[in-house]
């Protein structure tokens, strides 16, 4: 069983402070499975108790993994003076202390993005020794051609500063202003999609994460909402591919 006290359990979930936690308990706004309880050093089973404050219930458990719909004009960031952060569009309820955005999109790309305060897992799915695959549909201002599609397979010279990971580019549909391409990369370099179009001439002008790991964004969710994942789309997200390029 997972106990821990009831100030502590409150405190945990990065709202309040331990002295908040405790004021609130004093005040009986605080309740185990409905039921007002004024002890603060009382234990609850995270794994079987519900905790609500004020009404609220509490999300329990050790770390938080939620699915992000980010929405443009967004800076993938916990805080900016100057700019929305992914971390202000988390509701109160879904808050928690030290939440990250685990990786980047950048301010104009769209689309999944994942927010946790695990840091050993952020790691697991982040590191390029794990290969762990990302899926994008991109908008450019031209054709994609097949000598386009033919050199993203074998790995495009960006820049003369580094050459990428073979990756995988097919056409989706094809628009008088331009074509749509499905991108499948096994690392994430800076801007890394947007520089190897800008290498055959092309500019992406529209850019929209919709798959990591074998984890795909919920299309139930509007730009700027979130939700937790479960249990088993965490493993999802975990899955390094076998198969390199599996749609």
């Amino acid at each position: 069983m997972n106990k821990q006290r009831l100030d502590k359990t409150i405190s945990s979930q990065g709202l309040w402070s331990r002295k908040d936690a405790k004021t609130l308990i004093r005040k009986g706004l605080v309740c185990v499975n409905g039921v007002v309880q004024k002890s603060a050093d009382a234990y609850v089973d995270w794994d079987s108790d519900t905790v609500t404050v004020e009404g609220k219930a509490l999300q329990l458990q050790q770390h938080v993994y939620l699915m992000l719909n980010k929405p443009k004009g967004v800076v993938s960031a916990t805080e900016d003076k100057e700019q929305t952060t992914v971390v202000d569009l988390v509701p109160d309820e879904l808050m928690r202390k030290g939440l990250f955005p685990a990786g980047r999109l950048d301010k104009d790309t769209t689309g999944l993005l994942i927010l946790t305060d695990d840091g050993d897992f952020a790691h697991e799915i982040l590191s390029p020794k794990k290969h762990v695959q990302k899926v994008y549909l991109a908008k450019v201002n031209g054709s994609i051609t097949d000598e386009i599609i033919e050199a993203f397979r074998t790995g495009v010279n960006v820049h003369n500063e580094y050459t990428t990971l073979p990756s995988k580019l097919s056409v989706v549909s094809r628009e008088e202003d331009g074509d749509w391409g499905k991108v499948i990369l096994r690392e994430g370099m800076y801007h890394q999609i947007k520089r190897m179009f800008v290498s055959f001439g092309l500019k992406v002008v529209e850019l929209h994460r919709i798959r990591m790991g074998r984890l795909d964004l919920d299309e139930s969710l509007e730009p700027g909402q979130c939700r937790p994942l479960t249990a088993e789309e965490v493993q999802l997200l975990n899955t390094r591919e076998e198969i390199a390029f599996e749609d």
